[in-house]
């Protein structure tokens, strides 16, 4: 909206030339939302107090870890709201918001948020314990990739180069999926929002693995958005990619701000209303700025997660027996005595390496 209003202006005042530059706009929206994410916590975290919308930690679940995280019983959940609003805030005052890529990202967050706020509402005030069925939150995930799929596909601006894949490490190594490209954006889109969401069972862990892997594409977008860098790393280059810098920029302020109160010991969880919608945004950015297959690097941490849960599942209905203690694989050094705060800053530092290595394959080819 400020690039719109302001902008203008600089044919009177020189000053206001600087909102034409991406980077401006995505520092002055990191700040932003952090500044709106920290103002508006105490709000919110008593606002969720008072509706008594709380966490809910079950004996049946697992023994060890409830004894771990019994003193978590009624913390805030649900404040994936506060991470929504000040990144939607923060995207409207800052980004261009004719950018398709843009809307069509805040599309996403909106829709995944509204699921995950159902899924939460229906655990923490209906004290239905499983939320909805994972086949009905399975539908509408599904739902929303194959529109947005399908509009990519068709769009002539945004869809020119969308089904080709870049392999990371390879200079000319691409894959056209043609109309299969649609059923691997499914699985992007839907298996990063679970990944994320599977992610979220500590303190801080969730948040903070969001927020290197969005500073990472963060980067990616402006490289990728802009022709002479492109030129000089012979990646491809996608024109309306750029824009979204500014709305990385939004989600890492935003994420920092929400931080400031998930910390270990945290006020406040995002629940499944934070972490579907961020999860959903990480892989649909990973689509059109076209490095997706990266995310499994960039996310590597939501990678391992996803992965301790279908081979811990897979192995006890083969064999009968468990391969870790506890699925995700975050509670399993938990129950092996890692302090919690150990196992959040140790999972960081891992995550930070993996983004390195996501980063490097641009050049690395």
């Amino acid at each position: 909206m400020l690039y719109y209003l302001l902008y203008p202006l600089r044919d009177y005042f020189f000053i206001f030339n600087v909102f034409k530059y991406i980077t401006f706009r995505a520092a002055f929206a990191a700040i932003t939302a952090m500044i709106l994410s920290v103002c508006l916590g105490p709000y919110v975290i008593a606002r969720l107090y008072r509706l008594k919308i709380g966490e809910e930690i079950r004996k049946e679940d697992c023994l060890p870890l409830y004894a771990l995280h019994k003193n978590k019983k009624g913390t805030p959940t649900m404040g994936g709201v506060l991470i929504i609003i000040s990144i939607l805030l923060s995207t409207i005052l800052w980004a261009d918001l004719a950018n398709k890529n843009v809307l069509l990202s805040i599309f996403v967050m909106l829709w995944l948020g509204v699921l995950g706020f159902i899924d939460d509402y229906i655990k923490v005030v209906k004290k239905k314990s499983l939320g909805l069925k994972p086949r009905v939150k399975f539908f509408w995930q599904v739902l929303l990739a194959l529109i947005v799929g399908i509009y990519i596909l068709m769009d002539v601006e945004i869809g020119k180069y969308i089904t080709i894949v870049s392999i990371p490490f390879f200079k000319n190594l691409v894959v056209d999926l043609g109309i299969f490209y649609l059923f691997f954006f499914v699985l992007v889109l839907v298996g990063s929002s679970n990944a994320v969401n599977l992610t979220d069972g500590i303190d801080g862990l969730a948040i903070g693995c969001v927020v290197i892997s969005i500073f990472a594409y963060a980067i990616i977008s402006y490289i990728v958005g802009n022709i002479i860098f492109t030129d000089y790393l012979q990646i491809l280059y996608v024109p309306l990619a750029g824009e979204l810098t500014v709305l990385c920029a939004s989600i890492i302020g935003g994420g920092m701000g929400f931080l400031w109160y998930n910390a270990y010991p945290a006020q406040v969880f995002m629940g499944d209303t934070g972490s579907l919608s961020l999860g959903g945004i990480l892989g649909l950015i990973a689509v059109l700025v076209k490095q997706e297959l990266i995310l499994l690097l960039i996310g590597g941490i939501f990678v391992v997660e996803a992965l301790s849960v279908i081979i811990q599942v897979f192995s006890f209905k083969t064999r009968g027996k468990r391969v870790f203690l506890m699925s995700p694989i975050h509670h399993h050094f938990e129950i092996k005595g890692w302090a919690e705060m150990k196992v959040t800053i140790r999972f960081w530092i891992i995550a930070i390496i993996f983004a390195l290595l996501g980063l490097s394959s641009l050049k690395l080819r």
